[in-house]
């Protein structure tokens, strides 16, 4: 991967350990109780790469955050960061910084104020503070806003100035916990736009955890999907959604029709489970010819949705259920009606296999 150019006055990555993991994660396990939260998890991610988190309520990715940020001690293995071993470091002690949720803005300060707090902390000189803040302030957009109270900001123009505050201290890495979450849909969407940007802007290491596939899949460069205080799929966002490993990634990480039964062994001509997107599902309403590739086969219309730039078209078909999801280009989707007789065909190279096994998980390998 080739890092991106740093912005002016943000600290760029170290050339010298580009080769070293800017975080290293080894063995690591963190236990509440008889509550397993983590669970001997071994996990690499790179110097300059956004790196996304997700996975359900308490399938254990905060944990892991609040580990690397210092918040919470391991129980047992090592969190390195940089090639240095972290594991009892304070937070204040890490190049590490992290955005949550709420913000965490100070309500009784300006926007420059709050920016500039870290700063003052660590007795930064007032004329050097001041450049700093008003290059964070450029950076995140919100030149201009340095006077208003956080009270004055939009919920999106907030989340800027939490960003510009973890970002005025050129951490190497910032870690971002479900810092959208509080956006409506639109302005959520608006802000992955922006930290994709912003990212590539100062070229340091993200991580985002997130509950959201479809916000993972947007921003980052690799995705760890977690599970019971395990990563169950670790890999590139592409490679991940295209070829789930396990029922739980496909069910998981966007829809996925999961077939098992007779009709997979139709296509597989063994048994076993295979995942097809329901993007790659064509529906007909006459069986046409099926090429050497091809899988087809006839159900009856259940139900059909209509969802603006879509319609998601769910099918019976040889004893399971089958979703087609149509783009809205054509008339082909409002000509459909419930109980119609219809053919459903894809490619054979569409039907990945998974493992269907619970708990199921690839081996980490370096």
């Amino acid at each position: 991967m080739t890092a991106p150019v740093p912005a002016a006055g943000l600290a760029a990555p170290d050339a010298s350990v580009e080769q070293v993991p800017r975080i290293r994660l080894r063995g690591l396990r963190k236990t509440f109780g008889t509550v397993v939260a983590v669970d001997n998890l071994d996990l690499d991610i790179a110097d300059g790469e956004f790196f996304a988190m997700l996975g359900p309520s308490g399938s254990g990715k905060t944990t892991v955050l609040r580990m690397i940020a210092g918040f919470e001690t391991p129980t047992a293995g090592t969190v390195e960061l940089g090639g240095v071993d972290a594991s009892r470091q304070p937070p204040f002690r890490r190049d590490v910084n992290t955005v949550f949720q709420d913000y965490a803005l100070f309500p009784h300060m300006t926007v420059e104020q709050n920016i500039a707090y870290g700063l003052r902390v660590q007795r930064v000189p007032k004329a050097d503070r001041a450049r700093r803040v008003g290059e964070a302030l450029d950076m995140v957009r919100l030149d201009g806003f340095g006077a208003r109270k956080p009270s004055q900001l939009s919920g999106g123009q907030r989340q800027r100035v939490a960003l510009a505050r973890a970002l005025v201290n050129s951490p190497r890495v910032l870690l971002l916990d479900e810092p959208l979450g509080a956006l409506d849909l639109k302005l959520r969407e608006q802000m992955q736009l922006e930290l994709k940007a912003i990212q590539r802007e100062v070229g340091i290491t993200f991580v985002f955890v997130t509950h959201d596939q479809d916000e993972a899949l947007t921003l980052c460069d690799r995705l760890a999907v977690f599970r019971d205080g395990r990563i169950e799929q670790l890999g590139r966002a592409e490679d991940v959604y295209e070829s789930p490993a396990t029922r739980f990634v496909a069910d998981f990480v966007g829809t996925s029709n999961v077939i098992d039964g007779e009709l997979a062994r139709t296509i597989l001509g063994r048994d076993g489970t295979v995942s097809i997107r329901p993007e790659k599902v064509r529906v007909t309403a006459t069986r046409d010819a099926v090429g050497s590739g091809e899988v087809a086969v006839e159900g009856n219309v259940r139900e059909i949705v209509y969802a603006g730039a879509e319609t998601r078209v769910v099918v019976a078909a040889a004893g399971v259920t089958i979703a087609a999801l149509l783009l809205n280009t054509s008339t082909s989707a409002t000509e459909l009606g419930r109980g119609q007789r219809v053919t459903l065909s894809w490619d054979r190279a569409a039907a990945r296999v998974i493992e269907n096994r619970p708990g199921s998980r690839p081996e980490f390998t370096e």
